[in-house]
C-alpha cells in the first residue's frame, strides 16, 4: 500500500465519525432536511456567505432549490428563497416561526429580554404590541403628527436649497438621515436630536451610527455561542457603550418631562407627544409596562427607523439619477399633478402613482434589511417535505425573491412600471423642487451600484450629487 493510500484511508477514518453523524442528523426521524452546500467541519458553510450573503445565498438557492440548509458554525440554518415559501413560513406556518433567533449584539444591556422586535409572544410582547399599535402608530397619532413631517421635509429642501445656491454636491443618505432622527425625536420628544450646533446632538447622531456599524459585523459569537461568555471580537461589549448612553439620554429626558408634568409647568412645545402618551400610561399603571421597556422601546424606534428609511431614500436617488427616463416621467407627473418646484402635500400622494411605483421597485430591488431579522423554528415543521428541526434559524432571502426570474420580468432593471395600480407612501420633493447631476461630471452609466452588507443594505459608495433648481 503506498503512502497516498495510506493517507487518505486515515483522512477517511477520521472523517467517518462526522459524516455519519451528518447522514443521522440528515435522516433522523425518517424526515429529510433541506438540501444544501457542502459543510466544512467545525466551520459548516461559513465561508460560503463571502461579504454579501444575501447575493451568496441567492446563488447557492439557484442550485439547491428555495428551501436549502447550511451549517454555520454550529447554528442550524434554513434559507427560504421564493415566494411561495416564504408565505408557508410568515403566513401559513407563522405561530411556528413567529419567535427570533437571539443574535449575540442584542444581548448588551439585556436589550432582548425588554424589546420587542425580540421578545417571545409572551404578555409582554402583547401588551408592548398594543401600546405601539394603540398609542405611537394608530391612523389618528400618524395624522395628528402630519404637520411634523411637513416642517422637516421644508427644512431639508432649505437645506437642499442652500447647497445648491452654492453649488455644493449633498450626501443624500446623509440628509435623509438627519432628516430621519428629527423627525422621529421631534413626534416623540418635541424636539431636534440633530443639531450641528449642538454637542449633545452630535454625540447623540454618532452614537447610533456606532450601533447601526457594529450590529452589521459578522460575529463569531453568533455560529459558536461557546464564545458568547468572551465576546472574542468585543462587538456586545461596545454596542453596550453605546446602548448605555442612548438609554441614559433618554432616561434624562423622561425624567425632565416627568418633573415638568409634576410641577405642572406650561411646556407649550410638548403637548400631545409620544413621550407624553407613554408617560400617561407609565401613571395609569398599564400592565406590566414600566419604564425600562418606554426607553429600550425608543431605542429600537431610532436605530430601526433610521437606517433603513434613510437607505431606501438614497438607493432610490440613485435609481432615479441612473435611470434618466424614469426620472423625467416622474418629474412629469409631479408638474402636471400639483406644479412644478412645489413640495409635495400628503393628501398628493393618492394622485401619484409613479412615484408610489418608483419606491415600490425601490423596494423590490433594493430591500433595507435582505434576509430579515432572523427567525426560530419553535418546534419541529415541516415545509415542502422537508423537515426543520426545533430551533433552528430561519432566513428569508427578500433579495433574492425580489431578483426571481419566475415572478419578475427582467429582474435586474429598474422597472416602476410593473407596480402601476398598488399604493403606497412617499414623499417626492426631492423629485419636484430640484433637478439632479451626479458630483464630478460622472455620467447616469457610470453610476457605482455596489452594495455594502451590514444591518441594513446601504451604497457601498455613499450618493453624492449636486441639485439645481428647476
Amino acid at each position: 500500500m503506498d503512502f497516498l493510500t495510506c493517507c487518505l484511508l486515515c483522512l477517511l477514518l477520521l472523517l467517518l465519525p462526522w459524516l455519519l453523524l451528518q447522514a443521522f442528523y440528515s435522516f433522523r426521524n425518517g424526515s429529510i432536511l433541506p438540501p444544501g452546500p457542502r459543510r466544512l467541519p467545525i466551520f459548516g458553510n461559513l465561508f460560503d456567505l463571502g461579504d454579501k450573503p444575501h447575493w451568496s445565498l441567492a446563488k447557492l438557492a439557484q442550485i439547491h432549490g428555495p428551501v436549502m440548509s447550511l451549517k454555520l458554525g454550529s447554528l442550524f440554518t434554513v434559507v427560504v428563497s421564493s415566494e411561495a415559501m416564504a408565505k408557508e413560513i410568515l403566513l401559513k406556518q407563522d405561530l411556528n416561526f413567529c419567535n427570533r433567533t437571539i443574535v449575540d449584539a442584542v444581548r448588551a444591556s439585556q436589550h432582548y429580554e425588554v424589546a420587542l422586535p425580540w421578545l417571545p409572544v409572551s404578555p409582554l410582547w402583547r401588551t408592548l404590541r398594543k401600546v405601539c399599535n394603540t398609542h405611537i402608530f394608530s391612523n389618528q397619532k400618524l395624522d395628528g403628527n402630519q404637520y411634523l413631517r411637513r416642517d422637516k421635509i421644508q427644512q431639508l429642501i432649505a437645506n437642499v436649497r442652500k447647497s445648491c445656491l452654492e453649488g455644493e454636491a449633498i450626501n443624500i443618505g446623509q440628509a435623509a438621515f438627519d432628516t430621519t432622527i428629527n423627525l422621529l425625536s421631534n413626534t416623540i420628544f418635541s424636539m431636534d436630536l440633530v443639531d450641528p450646533d449642538s454637542i449633545i446632538a452630535r454625540e447623540f447622531k454618532e452614537t447610533v451610527r456606532e450601533i447601526m456599524i457594529e450590529a452589521g459585523k459578522p460575529n463569531l459569537a453568533d455560529y459558536f455561542p461557546l464564545l458568547q461568555k468572551i465576546d472574542p471580537q468585543g462587538i456586545r461589549g461596545r454596542i453596550t457603550v453605546h446602548f448605555d448612553k442612548v438609554i441614559s439620554l433618554f432616561d434624562k429626558m423622561l425624567d425632565e418631562r416627568q418633573q415638568a408634568r409634576t410641577s405642572q409647568e406650561s411646556i407649550p412645545t410638548a403637548s400631545n407627544d409620544v413621550v407624553d402618551t407613554l408617560l400617561d400610561i407609565l401613571e395609569s399603571g398599564f400592565e406590566e409596562f414600566n419604564k425600562t421597556h418606554v426607553t429600550h422601546l425608543l431605542l429600537v424606534l431610532f436605530v430601526a427607523g433610521t437606517d433603513t428609511t434613510s437607505s431606501t431614500l438614497e438607493w432610490a436617488m440613485a435609481e432615479l439619477l441612473r435611470n434618466p427616463h424614469v426620472l423625467l416621467k416622474a418629474k412629469t407627473e409631479l408638474e402636471q399633478a400639483i406644479g412644478k418646484g412645489k413640495p409635495v402635500e400628503e393628501c398628493d400622494i393618492t394622485g401619484l402613482p409613479y412615484l408610489q411605483a418608483i419606491i415600490k421597485e425601490t423596494f423590490r430591488m433594493h430591500p433595507a434589511v435582505p434576509l430579515l431579522l432572523p427567525r426560530r423554528a419553535g418546534s419541529d415543521a415541516d415545509v415542502c417535505g422537508f423537515k426543520i428541526p426545533e430551533g433552528s434559524q430561519v432566513l428569508v432571502n427578500v433579495w433574492a425573491i425580489g431578483r426571481d426570474p419566475s415572478i419578475w420580468e427582467n429582474p435586474n432593471s429598474f422597472m416602476p412600471e410593473r407596480f402601476l395600480g398598488s399604493e403606497t407612501d412617499v414623499k417626492g420633493s426631492l423629485v419636484n423642487s430640484f433637478d439632479w447631476k451626479l458630483e464630478g461630471g460622472i455620467l447616469w452609466n457610470e453610476m457605482n451600484m455596489e452594495e455594502k452588507f451590514g444591518l441594513t443594505l446601504q451604497m457601498a459608495q455613499p450618493l453624492r450629487a449636486i441639485p439645481v433648481l428647476v
